[in-house]
């Protein structure tokens, strides 16, 4: 058999992508069987989206076209089967042009209008009320409902045409059939509105609806994200969906197309030391959507590093030119769901979405230098790392030294380094001599990884890794270095903190040293409460004093990797 592609396109704007095209796969003899042909792919793309093509002359009429599998030959390509999902009856609705959107009046808003409060209940609309209360939001917050005149001790507004001021942004959480006209009451006083409400597009019920809600918004004055989503986290506007989220501003910028997934990367993203300039949830992103906010993050000055969660790029065409004309200033770093078959269809169960190939997903992580990870942990903590560690693309992170206690726990992350193609090489002769000279105690290896019980890093009090870091820093044999601890065999067994003394001691090398290595620190824990106590502890004074911590050695391999998929792709570009 001839070897197969597949193929999806989606209409009217996004233009042709072929997946093994995309991805500049080829298909060469085996066997002693002829090379496939290219063109015939080529010609294939062409019937289907180029000029005269299936879909530009069915535009009208087709949504969305998913060939798989095309076989080709030495002689042609044959598509063996196909699905073709038809636009809405009619055709697709005219809307007007999209208002530009400026942003800044959403991150910042004065002034908030909260749609689905109750007088006499706790609905959703009272439970934004509460969380701008708790966030410490300073300005003006305006519940709408046709009946109440007061909830939550507010004056209650008959329509967001009616409030005192202008709105900046619309909190909306009623039945979905009822927002189109509430939208259109705005009468041009509203800047943002976030759909909460499902029952839109990601139903097959909902799909006309979903095109009326945004021609109400164009008729509005507004723009919409959503629907089917979640909410804001904004710490400089003092919004959020999230209890109990720090008011910290930060330089994360996070976009989800998940709202329980927004949770969870607020909550955890927050414990493991990362601070937001903002997130927002999309859901069915039927207005604004990732690449306008995307947009918007790069070229933010409160944003240093962009997180995205995504289920559909809805134009893939728009997404990735955004990604090459950003050559990587910002580090760009996507959860991707839908990579599989299986995670295909929930996607498309859950805002219906459909996942595209995951080669392509591959091939533009290679073409634009973003960085793909594959779980919620790996993400929050590659945010992290960009937010506290800037890439050196004049020195791409090869050479890992790595210094600590546990000898059995240096060798297995050696390994695992290693099947990264992370470098764990033995320090120069005159590295080890300058370590050999610091007459450390017995039972300390000081070839890399550098193992040093605990009786050795309690010498002095803690300062003689000040001196191990100093004997590797001046060689200049790292591009990172990593150091481990086992926090079990440290607190509550010495009067003096000895932990405290090697924070201290790694700030003061780097000052020495500026530029010249990544830092990390892996605080590990075996579990029990006093000592995870103790983690929590070490861990935000390390993060106050701008060091990255993680919990085991692996994760700080997988965020180095990261980190130098970054690096040698800004060094491609400058060479």
């Amino acid at each position: 058999m001839s070897p197969s592609a597949c193929a999806r396109f989606r209409n009217p704007t996004h233009g042709p992508c072929c997946a093994n095209y995309a991805a500049r796969r080829c298909y060469p003899a085996r066997g002693g069987r002829k090379p496939v042909s290219e063109q015939a792919i080529v010609d294939a793309l062409m019937q289907i989206g180029g000029p005269g093509g299936l879909l530009l002359d069915n535009a009208d009429d087709i949504g969305e076209l998913d060939i798989n599998p095309i076989i080709v030959s030495a002689n042609g390509a044959v598509a063996v089967d196909a699905r073709v999902i038809l636009a809405p009856a009619g055709g697709r609705p005219e809307n007007p042009e999209p208002i530009p959107a400026d942003f800044s009046p959403l991150f910042e808003p004065r002034a908030v209008a909260v749609l689905g409060a109750s007088a006499d209940r706790f609905a959703v609309g009272n439970n934004c009320i509460a969380r701008l209360r708790e966030s410490g939001f300073a300005g003006d917050i305006y519940p709408i409902h046709p009946k109440a005149d007061e909830i939550d001790g507010l004056p209650v507004y008959r329509s967001l045409g009616e409030t005192p001021n202008p709105i900046d942004y619309a909190f909306i959480a009623v039945a979905a059939a009822r927002v189109p006209d509430m939208l259109r009451a705005a009468n041009g006083r509203l800047k943002f509105a976030q759909v909460i409400s499902a029952g839109f597009g990601e139903v097959s019920e909902g799909v006309d609806l979903q095109h009326d809600l945004i021609a109400a918004a164009r008729e509005g004055g507004c723009r919409v994200i959503g629907p089917n989503c979640l909410g804001l986290y904004s710490p400089r506007g003092r919004v959020t969906f999230a209890k109990g989220s720090s008011m910290e501003p930060g330089t994360v910028g996070v976009i989800s197309q998940s709202g329980g997934l927004g949770t969870d990367i607020v909550r955890r993203g927050l414990l493991r030391g990362v601070r937001f300039s903002g997130l927002v949830t999309v859901g069915n992103s039927a207005d604004l959507g990732p690449n306008d906010l995307l947009e918007h993050y790069l070229s933010d000055s409160n944003t240093k590093v962009v997180g995205m969660y995504l289920e559909d790029a809805k134009d893939g065409g728009r997404f990735a030119q955004i990604l090459r004309n950003a050559k990587a200033a910002k580090p760009v770093v996507i959860l991707k769901g839908g990579r599989t078959r299986a995670g295909q269809a929930a996607a498309a169960s859950h805002t219906g979405s459909l996942a595209g190939d995951d080669r392509v997903w591959t091939a533009l992580e290679k073409q634009t230098g973003c960085v793909l990870v594959d779980t919620l942990d790996d993400f929050v903590e590659t945010l992290l790392a960009f937010q506290m560690l800037t890439p050196k693309p004049e020195r791409p992170t090869n050479r890992v030294v790595m210094f600590g206690n546990g000898g059995g726990t240096s060798v297995l992350a050696t390994d695992y380094f290693a099947r990264l193609g992370l470098d764990i090489d033995p320090l120069s002769a005159k590295a080890q001599a300058a370590l050999d000279a610091l007459g450390l105690p017995p039972g300390t290896s000081t070839v890399n990884p550098i193992d040093t019980p605990v009786g050795t890093l309690q010498t002095e009090h803690g300062k003689i890794a000040e001196k191990i870091l100093d004997a590797v820093y001046a060689s200049d044999e790292a591009d990172a270095l990593v150091m481990h601890l086992n926090l079990a065999a440290f607190v509550g067994r010495s009067a003096v903190d000895p932990l405290e003394n090697l924070m201290q001691a790694a700030l003061r090398v780097q000052a020495n040293y500026p530029g010249q290595s990544h830092f990390l620190l892996v605080l590990r824990s075996d579990g029990g409460a006093e000592i995870d106590a103790a983690k929590r502890e070490y861990r935000a004074r390390a993060l106050d004093v701008g060091i990255p911590v993680y919990d085991e050695l692996a994760n700080a391999a997988r965020v180095l990797t990261a980190l130098r998929k970054v690096e040698r792709f800004r060094r491609e570009l400058s060479s």
